[in-house]
Formats: C-alpha cells, structure tokens, sequence
C-alpha cells in the first residue's frame, strides 16, 4: 500500500494536477483541503504520512497551517508555492518542513520530492524513538541508582548488597527492577514527608 497524502492547494486545477500525479505514482490521496483551517482538521482526522502544503491560502496560510500540523500531529509537511522569496524559506525552516517546492510543479520533480520528504520523515521518526527510549533508559537508570542508595543508608550496606536486595525483590514480586526502584522511591517520599 502506498504511502497516505494529504494534499492542501486552493486552486482546483493544481490540486487535481497533483492528486493526478501522485496517485499515479502509486501513493494514496487521503484528502484534499483548500485552505489551512481545513488542512488541520483533516490531518487530525486522517493522519496522513505527509501532508502537501501551499503556502497562499484563503483563512489560514500554509506556514502557519503547517506549523500546527507539524507541531501538533507530528506529521510532515512539504510545502509547494509560487514564491520562491527569501523569508518564506525562513519561515519554512522555522515551520519544521520537511521540503519546499516552487510552482509550477511537474511529476519530475513532484515525486523525488515526495520520496525524499517521506524518508527524513521516517528518518526524524527513527531518530525521536531513539532519543524517547535513551531517555527512558536513563531516567529508569537514575531510579535504581536512587533506590540503591536509599536502601544504602537505611540498611547500612555497600552498593552491591544494596542493588542485589533490589534484584530479589525484583524478582520476589514479578516486577521489573525499575518499577520496584520506583516503589521504594516512592515509599521513602511518603517517610519523609510523615
């Protein structure tokens, strides 16, 4: 199956243009708005695998459209106008796009462009569940440290008889080694603050 579009342009004949383009390239259509109110609702609602932006839009402009969708929804967004001006392609990086088209748009370079969008996507996906796990690692990582060190001072033992009390109870109530860190975090809170 291909991959799911979005497809936000106001004028009628671009958008079946496009639409023509990529559904013969063999991606999917999902939508199709003609201005940015419509463009979030839609990518709310659909939550396409890219969304095809115009910058020139009645209600609600495609930057500002597109920092909403990118922002909110995490989904990418490729950018097609007729300007090629300076401050748009700054307010384009600042909008986290993903790539940016001048009109008019033909299947050569409508394709490649979708293609390339649709991998630093995938990439910039890739790239979060990492950074989002490293930092589960380490927060986990920080818990037991915590916990050992409580059960240090208040059994009066070393660092390993400390980490091997956690591993046995660990493994005595079933529960991983970062929950029952947690557990005894949380218990020494409730201590304190009696």
């Amino acid at each position: 199956m291909g991959k799911r579009i979005l497809v936000v342009e106001d004028e009628s004949i671009v958008l079946l243009d496009i639409t023509y383009m990529l559904k013969d390239a063999g991606f999917d259509v999902v939508g199709q708005a003609r201005d940015g109110e419509k463009a979030i609702e839609l990518a709310h609602a659909l939550q396409p695998d890219l969304v095809l932006m115009d910058i020139k839009m009645p209600k609600l402009n495609g930057l500002k459209a597109s920092e909403v969708i990118s922002n909110t929804f995490q989904i990418p967004v490729l950018l097609l106008t007729a300007f090629s001006q300076r401050e748009y392609i700054d307010q384009a990086k600042r909008a986290n796009i993903v790539g940016y088209l001048v009109k008019p748009i033909t299947e050569a370079s409508l394709i490649p462009a979708v293609e390339i969008a649709l991998m630093q996507a995938e990439n910039t996906k890739k790239y979060q569940e990492q950074m989002a796990q490293l930092d589960e690692t380490l927060h986990n990582r920080k818990a037991i440290e915590k916990a050992k060190g409580i059960i240090m001072k208040r059994k009066n033992v070393t660092e390993e008889i400390a980490y091997n009390k956690l591993r046995r109870l660990s493994m005595n109530k079933q529960l991983s080694i970062e929950k029952v860190a947690q557990l005894i975090i949380i218990n020494d809170q409730k201590q304190v603050n009696r």
